[in-house]
């Protein structure tokens, strides 16, 4: 694999250069974004000013339903999105739904560089993190497609989880079937009601995760409601552009 150049001094711009032949430079992150049309505001995967650090996206086009569920019939385009920011120069690949876990083991394959399509491939080590009488409760845009074996797949012990639905609340029908208008302020409130309840009825919750990449602009709100640690697509986001684009560290000794 090829990697675009770190510059961390004034020294390092004291040299030759020889790149790839890439049209734009400078991101660590490519995401595959599905073309969906409604409100994304910063928080959300799909909006650029989320991050402190520059991405690529790279549009994928077909139902979100067809993603939701998995089909084998959008496999290929999936893969093939996935090669297009490899070929860019990306150093590694996210993905911006939650359900694009269904791909994960066929886009690492395909590519080289590190692969983290979904939020959900940190459920396992957010279980390791909580005593083993703890659950994490997973706040989904489709429920019934996060079932056991969706779970398992992600390393998850479906005994563990506790799901629940955000994709039937009235005041996320903008995100989930688009719109161009979304009530921002009632959805914060809904989300943050939905999972203080779920924590209240269910007090072994002892952490959130959130499978959407439309959630993580309420994690604050929802942690603010529910006391527990949230964890979302830009935690991971987070945590793979800083092992993708390690700094020295510098300070007293």
């Amino acid at each position: 694999m090829t990697w675009q150049k770190a510059l961390r001094s004034p020294g390092d711009l004291d040299d030759t250069f020889t790149v790839p032949a890439h049209y734009a430079s400078g991101f660590a992150i490519g995401v595959i974004a599905v073309d969906l049309r409604y409100p994304k505001l910063p928080g959300n995967v799909a909006n650029a000013t989320t991050f402190a650090f520059p991405v690529l996206y790279e549009r994928v086009d077909f139902p979100i339903e067809q993603l939701f569920a998995g089909d084998s019939a959008i496999k290929g385009p999936v893969v093939e999105a996935a090669r297009r920011l490899e070929a860019q120069g990306v150093r590694a690949i996210v993905g911006a739904c939650g359900f694009f876990a269904h791909f994960q083991d066929d886009v690492a394959q395909a590519v080289e560089v590190p692969v983290f399509l979904s939020s959900m491939l940190q459920l396992p080590l957010v279980e390791r993190s909580l005593p083993a009488r703890r659950r994490v409760l997973v706040l989904t845009a489709d429920a019934a497609s996060v079932d056991d074996a969706f779970i398992s797949h992600m390393g998850g012990t479906p005994d563990r989880c506790l799901v629940c639905n955000v994709g039937d609340r009235e005041s996320f029908a903008a995100i989930r079937w688009g719109d161009t208008t979304l009530d921002n302020g009632r959805l914060a409130a809904d989300l943050q009601s939905l999972a203080a309840r779920a924590c209240a009825d269910h007090p072994e919750v002892g952490a959130i995760l959130l499978e959407c990449s439309d959630l993580p602009p309420y994690a604050a709100a929802i942690q603010a409601a529910t006391g527990r640690a949230v964890f979302d697509f830009i935690t991971l986001i987070n945590w793979a552009h800083a092992a993708m684009v390690q700094t020295p560290y510098y300070g007293y000794f």
